[in-house]
């Protein structure tokens, strides 16, 4: 059963990925790396973890999905767009002025988003404080948030982990898209933050690390999660940037915000995932 459902889940993100080069492609720009690095995590949390329904996208039970690095907001599009939100007829308009998808999640415009993100470190506090409300109002829906570990830096989101851990928010999980680049460059390069498990932990938080490209550990770890009461839970994902992608990945000087890419670029991209 479980074998099938991750099988399943591999499908999807590839879809995932080729949806991700398609907007870049029709854009010109845009950030495919982290949007890439994080396509796995987001198609377990959109088709097998959070409680949603595309038919009802205000429906107020439904888990909080935050993307707080907004600017890997691709691969969000293409699990709303593949879950039924919306036409994925959309995608040649990303970026564009008033169009329905824009180069950061507006969830004035783009059905199915839950806050607005984009400013680093912010998403983060929104979700906290989401949880918070949900504890408060004796609500039964789960707040994830995903964050990149570039992001890391913003000292909102050290002040938002310990809001969180002294409100023993067991009702939010975190996940850090950890695939150790920020910009065009590495994390430690920039601003080492390591040892990071043993800082979550400092400020009592559950903490667990995973491959985040294993669905069987993201499935797992996300199970604990729900299992864990008193404290909120923190999900270092080890990735890949531009995971899938042969020429994209670990390569953050050319694909962290970039150009489209050419069209033999986007052909051999597309050759990639299909592999």
């Amino acid at each position: 059963m479980i074998v099938n459902r991750i099988n399943e889940l591999k499908s999807l993100s590839k879809n995932i990925r080729v949806d991700i080069m398609n907007m870049n492609y029709f854009a010109g720009s845009g950030h495919p790396g982290g949007a890439l690095s994080s396509a796995d995590i987001i198609t377990a949390l959109y088709f097998h973890e959070m409680r949603i329904d595309p038919k009802r996208p205000n429906w107020p039970d439904r888990d909080r999905f935050i993307l707080s690095k907004g600017h890997s907001c691709m691969a969000q599009y293409a699990a709303l767009a593949e879950k039924g939100y919306f036409s994925k007829d959309h995608y040649k308009m990303l970026r564009q002025v008033d169009a329905v998808l824009q180069g950061h999640p507006d969830m004035m415009t783009t059905v199915g988003i839950d806050s607005p993100s984009g400013s680093l470190g912010q998403g983060f506090s929104v979700g906290c404080g989401i949880a918070l409300g949900a504890k408060r109002l004796k609500r039964k829906f789960r707040t994830y948030v995903l964050l990149g570990d570039g992001e890391l830096d913003e000292g909102q989101v050290w002040e938002a982990l310990a809001f969180a851990a002294h409100y023993k928010l067991d009702n939010l999980t975190a996940i850090v898209d950890n695939n150790g680049f920020q910009s065009d460059d590495r994390n430690e390069a920039i601003l080492n933050l390591q040892p990071l498990t043993d800082k979550f932990r400092s400020f009592n938080w559950n903490v667990i690390e995973i491959n985040g490209h294993d669905f069987g550990q993201i499935l797992k770890a996300f199970k604990s999660a729900k299992k864990t009461k008193g404290k909120p839970t923190m999900i270092i994902a080890h990735t890949i940037k531009g995971k899938g992608v042969s020429f994209m990945e670990s390569n953050p000087q050319k694909w962290h915000g970039s150009l489209a890419p050419s069209e033999s670029e986007y052909k051999k991209a597309l050759e990639d995932i299909d592999a």
